[in-house]
């Protein structure tokens, strides 16, 4: 789980226990939620269920989650299984831990996993409360209400069964990919009042689905659509209300909607609340990946007893025929790569912190989408892809295999289900597969995922060897493309696979047919494919399992991707060398060796890549001498960048860097950072044909993961220069120290300080929101056409008004002159076009040297700020507007007024502000007169505000006004 924290000072809510748990203005409710990492306890074997009532668990292994059932080195621990993986971790886990259950009996109680391989089974305190067996990489939810003992520890029991099944999808296989055991994603201890919002994954309709059925990129405006489904649990009817929250990046709520229900006793009832931003929506993309918050609310009584919340990016996408994949409305080229979740020595149980570095690391690349190989991934990477602005292609848990049992395709229909329902709210999510991986498109998915989602793309996953040649039913038309397929160009075709860097991207680029290219893969992943190499069992990946450069094509991504200056020097510059490469976006690249000039360099002119924006930089070498290479980047013949190589020399040291920018490292037991020990000579370049190994040591509350393993972490090999370490923080928070050392070269220690770890979900990701009241109030005469969802102020001409408002509890206010002889002029419709346009094209004119006085009375005691509109309207009528004649003899408007005026709050320390005062028949592409004051009241004394004109001009226009009492809902 991403934290999402924001620093905002505001003012308490009414909750006494808000602000010592959770930020200010987020409301406190019977919802916790807990992340069980830590007090686990272990064994490995294949036990019946029977083993439950003869568990001695004295002597178990004492672990953190996420969990795997065994280490694992990079020769698959020597196992020699095929592709259908027979042996290699099919086992069984058994899991224990305690869990402490609140006193109040009336909550429900719910452990909740993101997923576990593969069959699973719990017991609560000794009773068995299921099973779940759709799929090892699917989520689940157990209601362990019925058996936990409240105010009381309580023992959970898991049995997590890797072993073949026939009917759980992937197997029975064959796949290209390990399927590693154990409890390898997060468990969550959720308790909930009996009145709540139910669980998306639950059933079709279950949960919170929010879509966008319009979002305009031209005008910014957005319509929101929230269906929430709250279950009653109780066994008498509850009167309910639903109050739904868009939250900005600022905290400050831009729409909330409520509904009010009365629920029948042990039912549930789906709330259809619709409602938007209708002006400045911010859109999510992949260059401002901005998200709002809905908070999701549940009050009974008037008491809020839930909280949800799900991240919101209002974008529009689609597959254009001609132009390709449009977000916003705007073409974007498609550029990305395949992931698998596989990490070296710990297969699939990676911290979140690592599936966040993955998507960091695709950010940093330039790459805008990653597909998700061949299943449903954690929750933080899809999480991550929403705050960075990377579109996610993700299908359900296949590979090629399709058998004959129906409980297999049930399976794989209902994990394709809970995928869909499980990231439906997630922005970033644009493709569903809805196929079988190499088999093209298939009908069940695609009405499945259609029913589910009828507002995402679908993809039909062919390919040239077995697969359907076409999108069939589904909306694109994927292919893996690594050689001549059946397409006869008569649709778009979307690479879903395929091979990588500049020469493959360029051509694609140049082919508008072809609308991306998702290279396989990001990272290289354990297999029982014959590769040739039974050292190293891990396949393909630009970037190892380890997450270092293993094709160093991969570096040529940033300069066609990234808008920053990019420079990289490929090449080693070292006898027999060919071609000196250099990857950059600049114009021309300057060489010069040992001091001396050897001239300035375009991009390669090659056929080959064509439709590149920055192809590589191939110098063909035609001397060579041993030395210093400085290559000097150059836009407008200005240095923009430079890097320095030499001539590899030999090993001379370590260099050791742990992979910590932009994370944190929390001490929860569990929490990895990975750490590279490059092997450099005297002058830093590294030796990638360097044999040798690394020895690693940890100071500090952390340990080595491996350390005491036989899979070759400790002492690392070293491959391309690099040797890998995982560091894997303990429980107590402080500075830890890592040394690596290798007999002959000088050893490098690095530090990097853990974090307190926060099991309170709720805690950790709460964030503060300013959900104040706002009065909006439109003035003008009787015959003002009111702005939809202002409050009307009318008045009559030379007369001072008064209008009371229910707002805040009540209060009333007034409008006069300040001086005897003033004058105010009402004025009904002028017709100015723009945003708000009702509001600024009728208000008040107070004639009078002095200004005019607005007065609120009776205000309730607290913090307010008042926004105000001074327009000084024309018409733009013409001969079919019903109102001309009318319009004829309005004469307010040739009264002339000041184009600038005081505003200030009388007896308070607001000082003067000065506003500009708009003036026209249009504010389509501008911005009104407005002023903001804040002051506050005392809950007796009237509160004065004055308007007085500068210059000669008596005039003093007030449109409309905007009251805010800075008092937060909850």
């Amino acid at each position: 789980m991403i934290k999402y924290l924001l620093s905002i000072c505001l003012f308490l809510v009414t909750s006494s226990a808000a602000s010592a748990t959770l930020e200010e203005g987020y409301p406190v409710t019977d919802r916790t939620k807990v992340i069980l990492k830590q007090g686990w306890k272990f064994h490995l074997g294949n036990e019946s269920k029977d083993f439950i009532n003869k568990i001695d668990d004295s002597d178990w292994q004492e672990v953190t989650v996420p969990h795997t059932l065994s280490l694992t080195s990079l020769s698959l621990n020597d196992v020699r299984d095929s592709k259908v993986q027979e042996t290699f971790q099919r086992n069984v886990g058994w899991y224990r831990n305690k869990i402490n259950v609140s006193s109040n009996s009336n909550k429900k109680v719910f452990l909740e996993f993101e997923g576990a391989h593969q069959v699973t089974d719990l017991w609560v305190n000794g009773q068995h409360i299921g099973q779940h067996r759709v799929s090892g990489y699917s989520p689940f939810i157990f209601d362990i209400s019925r058996a936990v003992n409240y105010g009381k520890s309580n023992q959970i029991t898991l049995r997590v069964d890797n072993t073949t099944q026939l009917d759980v999808p992937p197997d029975p296989g064959p796949f290209d990919f390990i399927k590693f055991g154990g409890l390898y994603r997060d468990v969550y201890l959720v308790e909930t009042n009996k009145v709540r919002v139910s669980f998306n994954i639950e059933a079709l309709n279950a949960g919170i689905t929010i879509t966008t059925p319009s979002v305009d990129p031209v005008n910014l405006n957005a319509t929101v659509n929230i269906k929430t489904v709250v279950k009653n649990e109780l066994n008498i009817a509850q009167d309910v209300t639903l109050i739904n929250r868009i939250v900005d990046h600022t905290g400050a709520v831009v729409e909330r909607l409520t509904e009010q229900k009365t629920i029948a006793a042990n039912s549930d009832y789906s709330f259809n609340q619709i409602g938007g931003i209708e002006n400045n929506a911010r859109l999510w993309s992949v260059d401002d990946p901005y998200l709002y918050k809905v908070n999701t609310v549940v009050m009974v009584n008037g008491k809020p007893v839930d909280v949800v919340d799900n991240n919101l990016g209002l974008r529009t996408f689609e597959l254009d025929p001609e132009l390709g994949f449009k977000l916003n409305g705007k073409p974007i080229e498609i550029v990305g790569f395949n992931r698998h979740q596989h990490y070296g020595y710990i297969g699939d149980a990676l911290p979140d912190s690592l599936h966040v570095k993955d998507m960091q690391q695709f950010k940093k690349m330039g790459f805008n989408m990653v597909r998700t190989a061949h299943y449903p991934q954690d929750d933080a990477l899809i999480e991550a892809c929403d705050k960075l602005g990377i579109l996610v292609y993700t299908e359900a848990p296949t590979w090629t295999a399709m058998p004959k049992e129906k409980a297999w395709w049930n399976n794989l229909e209902q994990s394709a289900r809970i995928m869909v329902r499980n990231n439906r709210n997630n922005p970033s999510v644009v493709i569903w597969g809805a196929g079988i991986n190499h088999r093209g498109y298939v009908p069940q998915m695609q009405y499945a995922i259609k029913q589910e989602d009828p507002t995402r793309l679908t993809a039909s996953q062919s390919s040239r060897w077995t697969g359907w040649q076409a999108s069939g039913l589904t909306d694109i038309y994927a292919n893996m493309l690594y050689g001549p397929g059946d397409w006869k160009r008569n649709e778009p075709m979307f690479a879903m696979e395929g091979f990588g860097g500049p020469a493959v991207v360029a051509e694609y680029k140049r082919d508008a047919k072809i609308p991306g290219i998702l290279t396989w893969t990001a990272h290289a992943y354990y297999t029982f494919h014959d590769i040739g190499n039974l050292e190293d069992r891990t396949r393909l990946g630009y970037l190892s399992s380890f997450r270092s450069v293993r094709d160093p094509l991969i570096n040529w991504y940033p300069s066609e991707l990234r808008d920053s200056t990019y420079l990289h020097v490929d090449s080693e510059w070292k006898e027999g060398i060919d071609d000196f490469v250099v990857y950059s976006n600049v114009q021309e690249i300057a060489l010069v060796l040992n001091g001396q000039s050897l001239g300035k360099f375009k991009p390669s002119k090659a056929l080959l890549y064509q439709g590149l924006d920055h192809p590589p930089f191939e110098v063909p070498v035609q001397f060579y001498q041993p030395g210093k290479m400085e290559v000097i980047g150059l836009i407008d013949g200005k240095e923009v960048a430079k890097q320095t190589v030499y001539t590899p020399g030999k090993p001379h040291s370590i260099r050791l860097r742990l992979d910590s920018a932009d994370r944190e490292f929390i001490a929860d037991g569990n929490d990895i950072v990975v750490g590279y020990a490059e092997i450099i000579d005297k002058n830093g370049m590294l030796i990638k044909d360097a044999n040798v190994d690394v020895s690693f040591r940890v100071r500090g509350d952390a340990t080595i993961i491996g350390d005491n393993a036989d899979i070759d972490a400790n002492p690392a090999k070293v491959r391309l220069g690099t040797a890998p370490v995982l560091i894997r923080a303990g429980y107590s928070p402080g500075t830890i120290t890592v040394k690596a050392t290798a007999k002959g070269l000088r050893a490098s220690s690095v530090k990097i300080k853990s974090t307190q770890f926060e099991s309170d979900m709720l805690k950790a990701n709460a964030y503060a929101i300013q959900d104040y009241k706002t009065l909006k109030v439109d003035i003008g005469s009787t015959e003002q056409l009111v702005q939809f969802g202002w409050t009307a102020w009318e008045g009559n001409d030379n007369e001072p008004s008064e209008q009371t408002f229910s707002a805040f509890g009540g209060f009333s206010a007034k409008l006069n002159n300040i001086s005897n002889d003033g004058l105010l002029r009402w004025l009904g419709e002028m017709n100015v076009i723009g945003f708000n346009g009702y509001t600024y094209g009728e208000g008040v004119l107070a004639i009078d040297k002095k200004g005019l006085k607005l007065s609120f009375i009776d205000l309730p005691k607290g913090k307010y700020t008042l926004k105000t509109f001074h327009h000084a309207p024309r018409t733009n009528t013409d001969s079919m507007d019903p109102n001309k004649e009318k319009l004829k003899t309005l004469s307010i408007h040739k009264i002339p007024y000041s184009q600038k005026i005081y505003a200030q709050v009388l007896k308070q320390k607001s000082g003067k502000r000065v506003i500009d005062v708009s003036q026209g028949k249009s504010l389509q592409w501008s911005k009104p007169g407005q002023g903001s004051l804040n002051f506050s009241s005392n809950g007796k004394d009237p509160i004065n505000i004055v308007f007085s004109p500068q210059g000669t001009s008596k005039g003093v226009w007030l449109n409309a006004f905007e009251l805010t009492y800075e008092k937060n809902m909850f």
